[in-house]
């Protein structure tokens, strides 16, 4: 059988963008067990709880639940244990450096996907927002929002949202 080529996303991590600034992504290998490939091919997954820390030199992604696998047999791996990210040890270093230097910055995952038949996560290097950030964020989202509207109107033709049909006086 060949090889899969190309990217197929299994899971994201919405609330991840929503809860943090996100500074820096990197992309890590995970070391699996095989009834959790099968579980992840099949979608069986959740990114909720999960996060990325550092453990005697390398790096660990806690909480990703993966379910069991429904055919599997004694050998079915635990949903929520720790898996290892493979990183290469100059990019596991720079982000320990930045996970020490304590800034209040954190590891989270973004995403989870197959790249070439390799299971891949996404790992987002993001410092906590608080509640006004968000408001902050949501107002320029919607602003962002309205200007495309505004632009698309006028590039069709259209009247502005609330002017009359007449021309506009200045």
């Amino acid at each position: 059988m060949p090889r899969e080529t190309g990217q197929k996303l299994i899971a994201t991590n919405s609330k991840a963008r929503h809860d943090y600034a996100i500074l820096k992504t990197y992309e890590a290998g995970l070391v699996l067990a095989g009834t959790e490939v099968k579980s992840l091919r099949a979608g069986y997954v959740s990114m909720r709880d999960a996060f990325a820390g550092e453990h005697e030199g390398e790096l660990m992604l806690y909480g990703l639940h993966i379910a069991e696998y429904g055919f599997g047999s004694w050998t079915n791996h635990a949903p929520r244990r720790t898996r290892k990210l493979l990183l290469r040890r100059i990019e596991i270093d720079r982000i320990r450096a930045q996970l020490r230097d304590g800034n209040g910055l954190t590891l989270v995952p973004l995403s989870l996907y197959f790249a070439n038949g390799w299971a891949k996560v996404e790992l987002g290097l993001a410092r906590g927002l608080r509640s006004y950030d968000k408001r902050q964020v949501l107002a320029e989202r919607d602003a962002k929002r309205e200007i495309a509207r505004q632009l698309g109107r006028h590039l069709k033709g259209r009247p502005r949202e609330g002017a009359s049909g007449g021309a506009r006086r200045r």
